[in-house]
C-alpha cells in the first residue's frame, strides 16, 4: 500500500468514528495520522516498527493498525464501522466542505441515506429546520452535491495514468505479437478521463483469452469489449487487424470534431499507414501529436503546427514552498534537489502572513528566510535562488503584505485562497484588482478549482486575460494535477493577448515538482508554444523580463 491509501484508511476511519458520535480524542489522533501519513515521503511499508513509531503522532496503536493493513489490507475496526454505516451516507463523506457532524445530523433527525435522497429533501426545503442548518448553507450544499453527482464516473489523468500503463504491460505479456497502445481521452492527455481506452492489433482470438483473464461486463460488437479492473475503473478495449492499427488508432484517438475533420480531407490511399507522421504528411499538414487532437483542423489552423512547449524546454520552476510555510523540505534541500533536476533558477513562494492556516510567513520570518537565500545563492552558484512569495489576495482585491515589503520580492505570485462564495463579477473584480497592484508579476491558479472536488469559482475569463495583457503580468498553469488551473482552452486567448504562461508546480515537496510534466500536457493541449511560455526563459531572459 501507498502512504496516501494508508493514510485515507485513517481519514475515513476518523470520520467515521465522528459520524458514530465516538471518544473525540481517537477522532483526533486518526485525523492526525491521516495528515501526517499523506505527505511522509519515505515508503511506510520500507520503515521498521521504530522507525514508524518515531513519526511524530504515530504511537504504538496506529503503529498496529498500519501494520494490519499493510499484511491483510484492511483494518479491522475500520470494517465495523463500514459495516454499520449505509453506504450511500459513506459517500456523502466524500464531498469536500460537508463534515461528519453535518451528516450524523441528516442521518440521525431525517433518516436520509443516499445523496438523491438528501438533493430531494432540499428540493423540498426540508434542512432549513435543521439546527446548524438555514437556507443559505442549504443552497450551498445543493451545488456541493450536485457537482458531486456529475463528477461521479470521472477520474483524474495523473490517476489513471500509472493503471493504465500497468494494464498495457498486462496485455503485452498476454500477447506479445500485438499491437497495443493507449487511445481515446487518457491518449490525448485529458486532465479528466472516464475510462481507460487501449486499442489491440492481433491475428488471435483476443477475446476468448480476455474473457479467461478479465471481469467482462458486455461485448458491444465484435471489436469492442468492456472489462473492469481494480478500483471500479472501466477499461474499453478496441480490437482490430494489425495492418489496420494505425488508422484505427487515429480514428480512436481523437475527438470526434478532429477525427471527421482530418478523414474529410484524406483519400483511400491513406486508409493504410506505417506510422501516423506518415498520415499528416499525405494531407501536408505537420505531425499534431494525440494532446493536441481536441478540435477540428481545417484551413484557419493553417499547415503549419507551432513548436508546442515541452518539458526540456523549462529553465526555472516558479512555485515552490518549504518548511518556511506548509513545505516538507527546507529551503537548502528544496533548492538543491531543484539545481541537481538541471534547472538554472528557483522561484521560492512561500505563503504569506495571512495564510495563517499554512504557517504564513510574518516579517521577521520574511527577513530570516532572505538572509538564507542569499547565503545559498553564494554557495551554489551559478545557480539562482529568487526572492518570492505566494501572496494571499484578500477579500478587497488588495495583496498580503504592506507596498514596502511587496517591493523587496524579485517576483510576487498572487493568487486566491479564502472567501471563494464569489459570484462572477465580484471574483473577476477582485482578480483585476490584484493584476493591477505594480507588485504582481503572476496570478496564480486564477478559478481556485480542484478538479472533481471543488468547482471553480465563476471568472470573465477575457477580462482577466485583458487585465494581464494590460499589466504586463503572467497567469500561472497550475501543473498540479488536482488544479491545472489556468484551464487549457484559455491558453491560446492569452497567447493572442501577448500574456505569458508560466507552468508551475506548486511544489510542496522534492516530488511535488514533478509535477511540472502534467502541466506540460494540459499546455500543449492548449497550444503554449515555448515563446510564450514564461519559465522556459533562461535565467538572464526571465531577470530582464522581471526588470521590465
Amino acid at each position: 500500500m501507498t502512504n496516501k491509501e494508508i493514510a485515507a484508511s485513517f481519514e475515513l476511519l476518523g470520520d467515521l468514528m465522528e459520524l458514530h458520535g465516538e471518544n473525540e480524542f481517537k477522532v483526533r489522533s486518526y485525523h492526525s495520522a491521516y495528515r501526517t501519513l499523506k505527505s511522509f515521503e519515505t515508503p511506510i511499508t520500507e520503515m521498521t516498527d521504530e522507525e514508524i513509531v518515531a513519526i511524530p503522532g504515530v504511537g504504538k496503536a496506529i503503529l498496529g493498525k498500519i501494520k494490519e493493513l499493510v499484511t491483510k489490507s484492511k483494518m479491522e475496526n475500520l470494517e465495523r464501522y463500514k459495516i454499520q454505516t449505509p453506504e450511500g451516507v459513506q459517500e456523502m463523506l466524500q464531498i469536500k466542505g460537508f463534515g461528519p457532524k453535518k451528516i450524523r445530523t441528516i442521518w440521525r433527525d431525517l433518516q436520509i441515506e443516499t445523496v438523491g435522497e438528501l438533493l430531494y429533501a432540499i428540493n423540498e426545503n426540508r434542512l432549513i429546520a435543521l439546527k446548524g442548518f438555514g437556507k443559505k448553507t442549504q443552497d450551498d450544499l445543493k451545488q456541493k452535491l450536485e457537482y458531486h453527482q456529475e463528477s461521479k464516473h470521472q477520474f483524474l489523468y495523473a490517476i489513471l495514468e500509472p493503471i493504465a500503463e500497468e494494464i498495457v504491460k498486462e496485455l503485452k505479456t498476454l500477447f506479445p505479437k500485438a499491437k497495443i497502445e493507449l487511445t481515446g481521452a487518457i491518449a490525448r492527455k485529458m486532465p479528466v478521463v472516464e475510462m481507460i481506452e487501449i486499442l489491440v492489433g492481433s491475428e488471435q482470438d483476443v477475446q476468448l483469452l480476455l474473457k479467461q483473464q478479465f471481469d467482462i461486463l458486455s461485448i458491444e460488437n465484435d471489436s469492442i469489449l468492456i472489462v473492469k479492473k481494480t478500483q471500479n475503473i472501466p477499461v474499453k478495449i478496441y480490437l482490430c487487424a494489425p495492418n489496420d492499427f494505425r488508422l484505427q488508432h487515429l480514428i480512436h484517438t481523437g475527438s470526434s470534431e478532429f477525427v471527421s475533420s482530418v478523414l474529410r480531407i484524406s483519400n483511400e490511399s491513406q486508409s493504410s499507414f506505417e506510422e501516423e507522421v506518415h498520415f499528416f504528411t499525405g494531407l501536408g499538414l505537420p505531425f499534431i501529436p494525440p494532446e493536441y487532437r481536441e478540435s477540428a483542423w481545417d484551413e484557419k489552423r493553417a499547415t503549419t503546427l507551432p513548436f508546442l512547449v515541452q518539458e526540456t524546454d523549462f529553465k526555472g520552476i516558479l512555485h515552490v514552498h518549504s518548511t518556511y510555510s506548509d513545505g516538507l523540505n527546507t529551503l537548502e534541500d528544496i533548492s538543491t534537489y531543484v539545481q541537481s533536476l538541471g534547472y538554472e533558477y528557483l522561484g521560492i513562494t512561500d505563503h504569506s502572513k495571512s495564510a495563517f492556516y499554512a504557517n504564513g510567513l510574518k516579517e521577521e520570518r520574511l527577513f530570516q528566510q532572505w538572509a538564507e537565500i542569499d547565503e545559498l545563492n553564494q554557495r551554489l552558484a551559478p545557480f539562482k535562488i529568487l526572492k518570492g512569495i505566494e501572496s494571499d489576495i484578500l477579500g478587497d482585491g488588495k495583496l498580503d503584505y504592506e507596498p514596502a515589503i511587496l517591493a523587496q520580492f524579485d517576483f510576487v505570485i498572487a493568487s486566491i485562497h479564502a472567501h471563494l462564495k464569489m459570484n462572477e463579477a465580484k471574483a473577476t473584480q477582485r482578480l483585476i484588482a490584484a493584476i493591477e497592484n505594480p507588485y504582481t508579476t503572476i496570478l496564480g491558479h486564477p478559478t481556485g478549482r480542484l478538479l472533481l472536488s471543488r468547482e471553480a469559482y465563476p471568472i470573465h475569463h477575457q477580462k482577466v486575460i485583458d487585465a494581464c495583457a494590460a499589466n504586463g503580468v503572467a497567469i500561472e498553469l497550475n501543473a498540479n494535477p488536482y488544479r491545472l488551473d489556468l484551464d487549457w482552452r484559455w491558453i491560446s486567448y492569452a497567447q493572442e493577448k501577448e500574456v505569458k504562461i508560466t507552468v508551475n508546480p506548486d511544489a510542496h515537496s522534492k516530488k511535488g515538482i514533478h509535477d511540472i510534466r502534467f502541466g506540460t500536457f494540459a499546455a500543449r493541449k492548449g497550444g503554449l508554444t515555448k515563446q510564450d511560455c514564461l519559465n522556459a526563459l533562461s535565467y538572464k531572459e526571465f531577470a530582464n523580463w522581471l526588470k521590465k
